[in-house]
C-alpha cells in the first residue's frame, strides 16, 4: 500500500503552521498550537484515529484564538486530503458513538469529495481553557471543508463541556478510522464511478 502521508506548510500574516501526518501511524504525536485545549483535542483525534501527527502553529493569539484554530483546521484537512490521494479502496463511510463519563457523542463521515458539515456540540461555557467554545464547532466544520468530506458530529447528552467536546473528538476519530480502513474491494466507490 502506498504510504498515506502528507506535509503541509501554511504561512499568512496571522499564522505560521507546519504539519506532518501519517494516516497509518502508531500514535506518535507532537502538537503545539499555542492553545492548550486545542492541543488536547487534536491529540485525542489523532490518537484514536490511529495517526501520527506533528503540528506546530505560531499564531496571533494576542488577537484571539480564531485564526489559529481555523488555520490549524485548514492544514489538518489539507493533510488528510493529500494523504488520501485518489481515495480508492477505502471503507469510505464511518460512524461511531463514544462516551466520556456522562457525555455521549455521535459522528458519521463519508470520505467522498463532497464537503459538508453539521456540528452540534451542545457547549454552554464561553471558553474551555483559553479557547472559545464557538471555535471548536468552527474547527470541525473547517476541517471537513478543507478535507473534502461529509461530517456530522452531535453531542447526544452530557453536563460537562470538557467531556462533551472530548467525546465529540473521540467519536469523530473512531468514525474516521473506520472510513479510512483500506479495502481489497475493486468495485466503484460510488454510483457516479468516482468519489
Amino acid at each position: 500500500m502506498t504510504p498515506r502521508t502528507a506535509v503541509i506548510k501554511r504561512k499568512t500574516r496571522e499564522t505560521d503552521i507546519s504539519l506532518q501526518i501519517n494516516l497509518d501511524g502508531t500514535g506518535q504525536l507532537a502538537i503545539n498550537t499555542g492553545l492548550g485545549f486545542l492541543d488536547h483535542m487534536l491529540s485525542t483525534l489523532a490518537l484514536h484515529a490511529g495517526w501520527d501527527l506533528q503540528l506546530e502553529c505560531q499564531g496571533d493569539l494576542e488577537v484571539d484564538d480564531h485564526h489559529s484554530a481555523e488555520d490549524c483546521a485548514i492544514c489538518l484537512g489539507q493533510g488528510l486530503d493529500q494523504a488520501l490521494g485518489n481515495r480508492q479502496n477505502l471503507q469510505r463511510f464511518g460512524w461511531a458513538m463514544t462516551p466520556l463519563d456522562e457525555a455521549v457523542a455521535r459522528s458519521v463521515v463519508d470520505l467522498a469529495t463532497r464537503p459538508w458539515s453539521e456540528v452540534d456540540l451542545q457547549l454552554k461555557r464561553e471558553f474551555l481553557g483559553t479557547m472559545a467554545c464557538e471555535n471548536l464547532d468552527h474547527f470541525l466544520r473547517t476541517f471537513a471543508t478543507s478535507g473534502r468530506f461529509c461530517c456530522h458530529v452531535d453531542v447526544l447528552k452530557g453536563s460537562n463541556d470538557h467531556h462533551k467536546a472530548e467525546a465529540a473528538f473521540k467519536s469523530l476519530a473512531v468514525a474516521l478510522r473506520l472510513a479510512l480502513t483500506p479495502t481489497a474491494n475493486q468495485l466503484d466507490p460510488s454510483t457516479k464511478g468516482v468519489l
